[in-house]
């Protein structure tokens, strides 16, 4: 059975940084890809970042680009997501998913992942 739990998450203070972790069990974790999404209040889910299966293809959304990275350990089996100064634009809830693919392609699109996390929450304060 695929497990993904995410961690990480918490009330912080703007401009503050998180790292939010995904462990991943079940799964033949060097051969998924895997994605970050969130969805604050009110708002649909979106798309953060994404990582291929090697540790250098990696994908951030604008939002996030420039203030963050993906990284992944595959002998852990985990998938990280580091957020450096936070603003309250960023609080929602992270998901980490997985999906049986080497590359980025498509890894905007949330039909194209197999397995969900149960999500972090990210509160941050102004």
């Amino acid at each position: 059975q695929v497990k993904l739990v995410e961690s990480g998450g918490g009330l912080v203070q703007a401009g503050d940084s998180l790292r939010l972790s995904c462990a991943a069990s079940g799964l033949t974790f060097s051969s998924f890809a895997f994605g970050w999404f969130r969805q604050a209040p009110g708002k649909e889910r979106e798309f953060v970042g994404g990582i291929a299966w090697n540790n250098w293809t990696t994908l951030l959304a604008d939002p996030v680009k420039g203030r963050s990275t993906i990284s992944r350990d595959n002998a852990e089996n985990t998938v990280y997501l580091q957020i450096n100064n936070l603003n309250p634009e960023d609080t929602a809830v992270y998901y980490c998913a997985a999906r049986e693919a080497l590359n980025l392609v498509r890894i905007r699109l949330e039909r194209t992942y197999s397995f969900w996390g149960q999500g972090t929450q990210v509160t941050v304060s102004s």
